[in-house]
């Protein structure tokens, strides 16, 4: 039997009914979203949330890492605040002792200064010469009793720092260790003796740079003497020459 079918379209509308047309559901997809505006924004949006939520795990982490960090910084500083205090007043102990003993040592080294200054003028002293007066010209070589005075002066203000002590003491060893200028003045008979006597002390090991200053012809006691005034300074003589001997005390 043949049918003839009078409605166009009336066949494709029962077949969709029966089914499920996927070729329509997706031409109709795309024909929602044609406008590249739109999937531009979408894209951009969906990069930005991305991004964001790789910033935040990422900084997320980090603070992690640096708090962690941080208590370990604060415990590390905790344990070792005893140990560091410790070290503080051990080293400000032994800038303390270098200081003293810097200033013990400028006084044991100008102590025999002027002993040994005297006897080698003396033994130096020709005959027919003698001398009237003996002075020192120059600042004393040790300055330990100013440096103790300033010192403690300082000290009721504020503690000096380390490198502060430190240089009071080199400057201490260096005031010990500068020469003593002092000058002679004398008379003699014979112009010989006192060539002879400035020979005589710039060969001594404690005395150096002789020189004379002034030679004027006086009286004395009706006799015409050379006055001479002589200018010399001190210097430190070499170690092998200086004899040490202890000194021992009897007891009753």
């Amino acid at each position: 039997m043949i049918q003839v079918n009078l409605l166009p379209g009336s066949r494709h509308r029962s077949e969709r009914r029966g089914g499920f047309d996927v070729a329509g559901f997706v031409a109709g997809a795309s024909a929602g979203v044609k406008d590249k505006v739109l999937i531009g924004a979408v894209g951009t949006a969906s990069a930005i949330v991305l991004a964001v939520a790789f910033v935040y795990l990422g900084q997320s982490a980090r603070e992690r890492t640096l708090v962690e960090k941080e208590v370990r910084a604060v415990e590390d500083s905790a344990r070792y605040r005893v140990v560091l205090a410790a070290k503080a007043k051990a080293e400000a102990t032994r800038d303390s002792l270098y200081h003293q003993v810097a200033i013990i040592k400028s006084i044991d080294d100008s102590r025999f200064l002027w002993p040994h200054l005297m006897e080698e003028i003396s033994n130096a002293l020709p005959q027919y010469t003698w001398l009237t007066t003996v002075t020192q010209t120059s600042a004393p070589p040790s300055s330990a009793v100013n440096d103790t005075t300033r010192r403690t002066a300082a000290k009721e203000k504020e503690s000096p720092s380390p490198e502060a002590t430190k240089a009071k003491a080199d400057s201490v060893l260096a005031a010990a260790s500068r020469s003593t200028k002092f000058r002679v003045v004398g008379h003699t008979v014979d112009i010989q003796a006192l060539t002879l006597f400035m020979k005589t002390l710039e060969a001594s090991p404690f005395i150096q740079n002789v020189l004379l200053t002034r030679s004027d012809l006086v009286l004395v006691d009706t006799k015409e003497v050379t006055e001479f005034q002589l200018g010399a300074e001190s210097q430190k003589p070499p170690p092998f020459l200086v004899k040490t001997v202890s000194v021992s005390v009897g007891s009753n």
